[in-house]
């Protein structure tokens, strides 16, 4: 599949994947930040894309800069809808509680995944179908 991208400034690069077979295209700065501890950062990548039809792009974290920095992303995952044509940003989260975290034009600070859609169509129902999880969430299947 093809993905149409546009570089809206002097420096914006192409997505691209680190290693043969990676599912993300790494996104990069296109411009400095220096984000504090807990701040968040609205960095440019400096590129539109064209999502395919019934396609959806999923701007998701970089688990390096997590493991290495506490980097996150605020809004994980970022959601690009097919026909959205405005510059790809992404929102950075410090969750170090002591170091700033500086962003330099050309820093990997995002993933982006090209996924398809399932149409689905909500419909009322009465009752849910029967499962063996049935209501229990968050934790519920131990450590």
């Amino acid at each position: 599949m093809e993905l149409r991208v546009s570089l809206l400034r002097e420096g914006a690069r192409l997505p691209s994947r680190a290693h043969d077979g990676d599912a993300g295209l790494d996104l990069r700065a296109a411009e400095a930040a220096t984000i504090g501890p807990g701040e968040r950062g609205d960095v440019g990548t400096a590129i539109a894309v064209e999502i395919p039809p019934r396609h959806a792009g999923l701007v998701l974290p970089r688990s390096g800069l997590a493991a290495r920095h506490g980097i996150a992303l605020v809004n994980s995952p970022g959601l690009i809808d097919s026909g959205y044509r405005g510059e790809v940003r992404v929102l950075l989260l410090n969750t170090d509680r002591e170091r700033s975290f500086e962003v330099h034009p050309g820093d990997r600070i995002a993933q982006l995944l090209v996924t398809p859609l399932i149409d689905a169509e909500p419909v009322e129902v009465v009752e849910l179908a029967a499962s063996t999880r049935a209501e229990r969430g968050f934790g519920s299947s131990g450590r």
